[in-house]
């Protein structure tokens, strides 16, 4: 699948701790139906087998309704069950490696938080970035903050378009108009909302207002 801007405007991340008694496949659902333009599978603590049925029930949603299925950091898992494409951290496997492991025609996802990473990453074939925490957030321990400025930095360094991650909301969402980011990804402001749909319809709107005409 081919990636396009209009892909990372609304770009949800799972996280199994919003789950509520609901399944992740319902949850993903309801995002997608609200404006999600593109689906991560994030899991740290499942197993091969229950991490794979998972990603394929995922997987099959994101086709139906023709929208990018990327797993994060397992590049063996989204190879087996042919993903549209891995999303790598700095201290996951190499940019490279991981390109040529998931294969021509995927896409490959990278997350920064410096210019010089992401001159790195853009280099090393990545098709976008992921930057951030752009604020402050209680999804990932080991997130760290960086600033607006450095955000319109590593935006204008590299010629692959940009999401905005960490802590982004309803609330905040408009401080990242003007950096040159094509989107954002989200996780706790779709997937811990009582109406997740509403949320990500919120949200969707809000995206294409601020970054559809980022140049």
């Amino acid at each position: 699948m081919k990636l396009s801007n209009e892909n990372l405007r609304l770009y949800a991340v799972t996280d199994r701790y919003w789950l509520k008694g609901r399944t992740l496949a319902e949850v993903v659902k309801e995002s997608i139906t609200g404006g999600a333009t593109m689906i991560q599978l994030r899991e740290k603590n499942l197993s091969h087998d229950d991490f794979k049925s998972e990603a394929l029930e995922i997987q099959a949603l994101c086709k139906e309704y023709h929208i990018p299925f990327i797993i994060n950091d397992d590049v063996e898992l989204a190879r087996e069950i042919s993903a549209d494409g891995v999303h790598v951290g700095q201290d996951d496997m190499n940019a490279v490696n991981a390109g040529k492991l998931i294969g021509s025609g995927k896409i490959l996802g990278v997350s920064v938080r410096t210019a010089d990473e992401a001159l790195e990453a853009e280099r090393n074939g990545a098709d976008y970035l992921g930057a951030g925490a752009v604020f402050h957030t209680g999804s990932k321990d080991d997130a760290v903050d960086i600033t607006h400025e450095a955000l319109r930095e590593i935006c204008s360094s590299v010629k692959i378009p940009v999401v905005a991650i960490g802590g982004i909301n309803s609330k905040n969402i408009h401080l990242l108009k003007g950096s040159g980011i094509k989107g954002v990804a989200v996780i706790s402001a779709v997937f811990a909302s009582d109406d997740i749909t509403l949320a990500a319809r919120e949200l969707r709107g809000l995206s294409e207002k601020y970054f559809a005409h980022e140049s």
